[in-house]
C-alpha cells in the first residue's frame, strides 16, 4: 500500500512539472524586490524593455517580484547570484530585466520589463 501511495504522489508531482513546463519561457526565476523607488512611487513594469513602452503594473518598495533571469546587455541575474548583493545590484543598474507577472491578477501571466535600478536581491 506505501509503494501505490508513493507512486500516485510521484505521478502527481510529474503531472505538475510537465503541466507547468510548457507555460513559462523560463524553467527558474529569481526573486528579487523593489527598492530605492523614492517616496510615494512605484516601480512600473513595462511591456518593453523601454521608458517610453506600456506601462503593465506597478509596484511599490518591497515588492517581491519573480525575474526570469534575462536583463538586456546579456546580462544573467542567474549567473551573477553567487556574488554579493551589492555586486549583483551594480551589474544591472542601468539594465531592464525581465519580470513573470499577473498584471492584471487573473492568473494570466505575462512578461514584462524592470528597470535595474529599483530592483535588489530577495
Amino acid at each position: 500500500m506505501k509503494s501505490y501511495v508513493r507512486a500516485a504522489a510521484a505521478f502527481a508531482v510529474a503531472s505538475t512539472v510537465l503541466a507547468f513546463s510548457g507555460q513559462s519561457h523560463a524553467t527558474v526565476f529569481a526573486a528579487w524586490q523593489v527598492a530605492g523607488v523614492p517616496f510615494g512611487d512605484t516601480l512600473n513594469a513595462r511591456k518593453y524593455p523601454s521608458n517610453t513602452s506600456q506601462k503593465q503594473a506597478a509596484y511599490p518598495n518591497g515588492a517581491v517580484l519573480q525575474m526570469t533571469g534575462r536583463c538586456t546587455g546579456g546580462i544573467d541575474l542567474l549567473d551573477i547570484t553567487g556574488q554579493p548583493h551589492w555586486k549583483q545590484r551594480q551589474a544591472i543598474r542601468y539594465r531592464w530585466c525581465e519580470v513573470w507577472h499577473d498584471p492584471a491578477q487573473n492568473g494570466h501571466f505575462v512578461t514584462g520589463w524592470v528597470y535595474g535600478k529599483y530592483i535588489a536581491p530577495y
